[in-house]
């Protein structure tokens, strides 16, 4: 991975995209069915905004995931590590490209659904520039992750065709197993370095909770679609608070994979 000084946005990557399998996210809150589905149109033909929403933010990560890979590319070392790292970068801008499908289906401009998410993913990175490049692989897969179990959660509330199309666009890629080796395979040469790793991705996690909860705040529609029925805005905060919280039931098994749990 691409190593950039901190507070860098250059080489950031991406928190709302992860290359975990589509199969490891936790259930919903309190283990819950979860509100009914949302059909991801109305039926007179227009999207649903929470709808629109989740995808425009999702489409954004995944856009910035192809950014970032490419970088990655260029600057790894070894061939292997071009070829497995353009591989995977060719990949999330196929997911990039279904997104931007689904949206011009429900009659939406891509751009204009990315564009409120834009701020809020960028300056996430900004503070979480990795220092290097082991920090960077700690990133990609901690941060990353957790980021795509919230995904799995929501879609779980979508129409069929929706939620489909958001579990395919987090499919793994290989990244998380790409990331786990060499992290592994750094910290067997110097143990020393697993003490530093751990505490910057309980960074990460506290960081990505907290961006996360802001964007909710801000976007009631997207606030509406977390919180399925929930008729307050107090109450749909305590919801979506509740889900977030689950997110962090994972971090212990990414941690412990990573060699990190001690």
């Amino acid at each position: 991975m691409r190593a950039h000084p901190a507070g860098s946005a250059a080489g950031c990557y991406a928190a709302l995209v992860t290359q975990d399998g589509p199969d490891s996210g936790p259930a919903l809150p309190g283990g819950a069915a979860g509100p009914a589905e949302v059909d991801g149109t109305r039926s007179a033909g227009d999207p649903v905004p929470g709808v629109v929403d989740l995808l425009g933010l999702l489409a954004y990560a995944e856009l910035v995931a192809f950014f970032r890979l490419t970088d990655d590319a260029a600057l790894a070392v070894s061939l292997a590590d071009k070829t497995a790292l353009a591989e995977m970068a060719v990949a999330e801008f196929g997911h990039f490209q279904l997104l931007r499908s689904r949206l011009h289906e429900l009659n939406t401009d891509p751009a204009e659904a990315m564009r409120p998410f834009v701020a809020a993913i960028d300056e996430f990175h900004s503070r979480t520039a990795p220092a290097d490049w082991l920090e960077g692989l700690v990133k990609a897969y901690v941060g990353d992750g957790m980021a795509a179990d919230f995904y799995r959660m929501v879609a779980e509330l979508l129409d069929e065709h929706t939620r489909s199309l958001v579990l395919e666009v987090l499919a793994d890629t290989g990244h998380a197993g790409f990331a786990v080796a060499r992290v592994r395979e750094a910290i067997d040469a110097d143990p020393r370095v697993a003490g530093r790793l751990a505490l910057w991705a309980r960074r990460l996690v506290g960081e990505a909770l907290g961006q996360a909860q802001r964007v909710a705040a801000e976007r009631e529609p997207l606030a509406r679609l977390l919180a399925g029925a929930t008729p307050t805005q107090a109450g749909q905060l305590g919801t979506i608070g509740r889900m977030f919280a689950r997110l962090t039931d994972a971090h212990a098994s990414r941690m412990a994979s990573l060699g990190l749990d001690n």
